[in-house]
């Protein structure tokens, strides 16, 4: 074997470019010696003229199963593997297409076992399942009408799977196509000399196109899946940047939700339907106000005046529901009241029960706003809430203390101004339950130094606030109690699918300073999500509830791999085969109707 470069015209242009092939040297029945093109290594072969004999000879090393006796650089030893992958492959379908017509059954083969090697393992598993579900809604098909090439459809398809298999940068995401996936075989292409560059410009791409993008799945997803559009969720969070994001305007310094106050944020907003599909997204900037962005996404959206809009606290402010009125729009909110207490009022419903816990619930009609509200009590909740309280008591109780301690150590804070404003952060810090507390500070006869701090814990304030009670709120007068609370529900059940995007699918943080990266970066976490949650939407029909950490770490062992034995007549086989699934595989891949041994097999013979 051996590298030959040869100069080609282009076409179209008539530009003259350099071509390189590998090829190899055979003497005819006739004794004449001939040269065959075994595969063309394209224009952007980039090993140097001097290490091209060794890089040959590494790569007939590799065929013939044989382990090489130098020292090879890395760059040249994951070249030689990656030809090496690539002539198996071709040499397998030429192999197997001259035997297509023929009845091929038991192929029985004298073997070394001595010899048996197993290499080139990639996962194939959660691969699969996403290629199959990314057919099923569309989204090559989308992709092409939009004028994608199939180059650029799959590397997309392959940019949006690997943040939905392996979440994290771009980066990432091309150490994960190039060194540990078996998706490109699933395809049908070869991801071994993919770039960087051409994942960015992917997302780019996709990013100029995601209205089109976004409207297209949607439809797609409720014409496969046969759900009502009833009810709408919208819902806001913000990702952290790790550098200075200069080059981002939308960049800004807000209230994280990871508590990253000293990082840049961005905003997104999304509104999903009832079983949970995303309809519409928009990127904000990190200092947006959540309740300001309502009426821009519904608007966009276009949405049916006749599904319920559903919010939580946060959104559902009084300029917020007022528009949703004026606007003829049905509403069903968490209402911001605080300090609730239930109704006097005998005939209440029993909404939930179950062991340790039981949802009550008293319907009443406000005739102020003209609105139905519901105030619910709930036996966990409340549970929860004293645990929570218990446990800020202890901490507040704590830092109380230290302060006390501090005025008799001799560096502690004794001034008096000091330990009120000291006191005055505390009261912030745990607004929750400092209102339960009397604390008095004992100043010295001049007041420059506290010389004691007491508190009392107030029992009657404590014991007069009602926990575990909520109200909700609507417009639609002529539903019960028990409609109003299942519908909530299903705005709690939505907002745990919505984590998952910001939890699983390497949404945070976000490494990128220029802004059309950024929003690219985003997309391409919320395109992951349409196929996380129609994966999830038709498991869960069959009884598997999995969350897709728990998935993907079930799938991750059914891999593809390459196996080389040394035959009695002195060639070589490689056999290409995708391992057997185990059974909780098996299970995933029936239940989603799809094959359970992904990828054919392929032999070549050396």
């Amino acid at each position: 074997m051996y590298i030959r470069k040869s100069q080609q015209k282009h076409p179209k242009t008539g530009e003259l470019y350099s071509t390189y092939r590998l090829v190899e040297s055979y003497r005819t029945a006739e004794g004449k010696v001939r040269q065959q093109t075994l595969l063309n290594l394209g224009s952007h072969f980039s090993i140097p003229i001097e290490d091209w004999k060794a890089l040959a000879a590494r790569v007939e090393e590799i065929l013939h199963g044989q382990l090489s006796l130098l020292d090879q650089n890395q760059c040249l030893e994951h070249e030689a593997q990656r030809i090496a992958k690539l002539l198996t492959a071709k040499t397998a379908q030429r192999q197997s297409s001259s035997q297509q017509n023929l009845q091929i059954g038991a192929d029985y083969q004298s073997v070394d076992l001595n010899s048996i090697e197993h290499h080139d393992v990639r996962t194939i598993g959660a691969e699969h399942v996403a290629v199959s579900v990314a057919k099923q809604i569309q989204l090559m098909e989308i992709m092409e009408a939009l004028g994608f090439n199939q180059r650029q459809k799959e590397v997309a398809l392959a940019n949006i799977i690997g943040r939905l298999v392996h979440p994290g940068s771009e980066l990432s995401t091309h150490r994960y196509l190039t060194a540990n996936s078996a998706l490109d075989e699933l395809l049908g292409t070869d991801f071994s000399d993919i770039g960087l560059h051409n994942l960015y410009q992917s997302s780019d791409r996709l990013l100029k196109h995601k209205d089109a993008i976004e409207a297209a799945l949607y439809q797609n997803e409720k014409e496969i899946f046969q759900f009502d559009e009833m009810i709408t969720l919208y819902d806001l969070t913000n990702t952290y940047f790790e550098g200075r994001s200069t080059g981002n305007n939308k960049a800004q310094y807000g209230r994280s939700k990871e508590k990253r106050t000293d990082c840049c944020l961005v905003a997104l907003g999304i509104v999903l339907d009832s079983s949970g599909f995303p309809k519409k997204s928009k990127i904000y900037s990190g200092n947006v106000s959540e309740p300001k962005t309502l009426e821009e996404m519904l608007t966009m959206l276009q949405s049916n005046k006749e599904t319920i809009v559903v919010m939580d606290a946060g959104i559902a402010t009084e300029e917020n529901i007022e528009w949703l009125k004026n606007n003829h729009y049905r509403f069903i909110v968490v209402s911001r009241k605080r300090n609730l207490t239930m109704p006097d009022i005998e005939n209440r419903v029993l909404l939930k029960e179950e062991k340790n816990n039981q949802v009550e619930a008293v319907l009443v009609s406000n005739d102020e706003t003209n609105e139905l509200e519901l105030y619910c009590h709930s036996q966990a909740k409340e549970e929860k809430s004293k645990e929570l309280v218990s446990k800020s008591c202890t901490r507040y109780e704590d830092e109380l203390n230290k302060l006390a301690q501090g005025l008799h150590k001799k560096k502690g804070t004794k001034k008096y101004a000091k330990i009120m404003e000291r006191i005055g952060r505390l009261k912030e810090k745990f607004s929750r339950v400092n209102q339960l507390y009397d604390i008095q500070v004992i100043p010295d006869e001049q007041s420059q130094q506290a010389v004691a701090i007491t508190w009392v814990r107030n029992e009657n304030k404590e014991h007069s606030k009602q926990a575990g009670i909520y109200c909700l709120r609507t417009n639609q007068k002529q539903l019960d109690a028990n409609t109003i609370w299942v519908v909530y529900t299903t705005l709690t059940d939505l907002e745990s699918a919505f984590r998952s995007l910001k939890s699983e699918l390497g949404m945070r943080p976000v490494y990128h300073q220029k802004e059309d990266r950024v929003d690219g970066h985003l997309f391409i976490s919320i395109l992951a999500y349409h196929l996380l949650h129609s994966i999830r939407y038709q498991l869960k029909a069959h009884g598997i509830h999995d969350s897709w950490q728990t998935l993907r770490e079930t799938l991750s062992t059914h891999c593809r791999i390459t196996t080389t034995l040394k035959l009695e007549n002195g060639k070589v086989v490689k056999i290409r085969k995708t391992a057997s699934p185990n059974a909780e595989q098996s299970a995933i891949y029936h239940a989603l109707k799809i094959s359970t041994h992904p990828a054919k097999t392929e032999k070549a013979f050396f």
